[in-house]
């Protein structure tokens, strides 16, 4: 299958400058979605008369101060930022890829391609480590992924990952540093695992430029343990484990060092459960509360679990969180676990700038159901996709339907889902590169 990459080696997003020419045709209409109000453009103004009066004298007598030429109306600048559940590398996924040596997950990503690219800044959740160099890739219970993995989802078009889950020190100290070494040079970010002291005090930043000027997203993750395995003795940076506190101070720190917008990852919870636990709820509850955080994403459930709009947030109207995005990849079905661990949720969050001298705000959010074909060889599916043509799938209609229904079931109503790609609204974002 043809890689999806554009002639600089960048990934081919959605023809954003399609979708900037039909935006600039109704920019009227997009700035009156934002807004709820008409956007003051001086509609309607008469141009001035190039002759002046029908009889031909000037139009004002020569002493008189020319009314002053209105500023225009700065445009809101908007992106999407899109998020997705847990990938996990079973063997069986690998198999499916090609194996461990030769693995190319380009054919199990693919379905998704037009939901990646049509992102402006793409998230995901990477969370095994890469297998060190030299080592065979490996599985449950101590996953290594195959280095491959990385530049299948590089040229699919993600942007970064988050890396810290229970299962970011399986390979040892090695494999947190080979999968920020693949990562990084894919020019791709990670948040939640480090190689020091000092990128651990960092955040990843991506910054998007819209509208003629720049707009910094921090991004923060941690996690809830290691499965009892511990932190490397002389690496206690290596992975960032879940510490309200530190993360209100990091999500400070980030706002007063530039950044605009402010998501955290958290790997938390109890697997194979849409039951919240108090870890959870505490703290996004923290992080609302600290107003300095925007959006949360939350994995490690393997199952969807509720989105919601928690009290407080930067303005004090209410914070978004996705509790739980299931598994975007892996080998897990009702076979060996739960049924729902067949599903997943693309998360699509709308930013705003509505003028340069305001803050950007994560305005709403959607939801979209994924699923695996593990019968089709682990392809990952966008499940309006699939409805619209289950032969396409090993999946019948009926199944398609029923997943769909326990993924709109478990997210809640809060949200509205998506049937169809976001557009991008401009180019990819520039991937800051972490203090080491």
């Amino acid at each position: 299958m043809a890689r999806h990459a554009s002639d600089d080696g960048r990934p081919a997003r959605w023809p954003y400058a399609v979708a900037a020419l039909a935006a600039a045709a109704a920019g009227a209409a997009v700035a009156l979605a934002w807004s709820g109000s008409p956007p003051d453009v001086g509609a309607g103004a008469a141009p001035p008369s190039a002759t002046g009066d029908l009889d031909g004298s000037p139009a004002s007598s020569p002493g008189a101060t020319p009314s002053p030429t209105p500023s225009p109306t700065p445009s809101p600048a908007a992106f999407t930022l899109l998020a997705a559940g847990d990938l996990l590398t079973h063997d069986p996924v690998v198999r499916s890829a090609g194996g461990p040596r030769d693995a190319d997950f380009t054919p199990l990503l693919a379905g998704l391609d037009p939901w990646v690219q049509g992102a402006d800044l793409a998230l995901c959740h990477l969370e095994v480590p890469v297998a060190p160099k030299g080592t065979d890739p490996s599985g449950y219970p101590l996953f290594g992924a195959p280095p491959g993995l990385v530049r299948d989802l590089d040229e699919q078009g993600w942007d970064g990952c988050s890396t810290a889950s229970n299962h970011s020190v399986d390979r040892g100290y090695d494999g947190v540093t080979a999968t920020i070494r693949r990562l990084s040079a894919a020019g791709m970010g990670f948040a939640g695992t480090a190689r020091s002291a000092a990128q651990q005090d960092e955040p990843q930043r991506y910054v998007l430029t819209r509208e003629g000027r720049e707009i910094t997203v921090a991004h923060l993750a941690a996690a809830y343990g290691l499965n009892g395995l511990p932190l490397p003795a002389d690496a206690p940076w290596a992975v960032d484990l879940i510490d309200a506190d530190r993360l209100v101070r990091q999500a400070r720190d980030a706002r007063e060092a530039g950044a605009d917008v402010v998501v955290v990852s958290l790997h938390a919870g109890v697997e194979y459960t849409e039951v919240l636990t108090d870890q959870q709820e505490d703290v996004v509850r923290r992080l609302a509360r600290s107003g300095d955080v925007d959006l949360v994403i939350g994995h490690h459930a393997h199952v969807p679990q509720r989105i919601d709009r928690v009290g407080e947030g930067p303005d004090g109207d209410g914070m978004w969180v996705a509790y739980g995005l299931g598994n975007l990849l892996s080998n897990q079905s009702a076979d060996c676990c739960d049924a729902r661990t067949s599903n997943g949720v693309m998360l699509s969050a709308t930013v705003v700038q509505r003028a340069p001298d305001e803050p950007a705000r994560v305005t709403d959010v959607t939801w979209t159901g994924t699923t695996v074909d593990t019968g089709g060889g682990h392809r990952v599916l966008a499940l309006p996709d699939a409805l619209a043509d289950p032969a396409a799938t090993t999946l019948s209609a009926a199944e398609l339907e029923a997943r769909e229904d326990r993924v709109r079931d478990a997210v809640g109503d809060a949200a509205p889902e998506r049937q169809e790609p976001s557009v991008a609204t401009g180019p990819p974002p520039e991937v800051l590169p972490r203090d080491d």
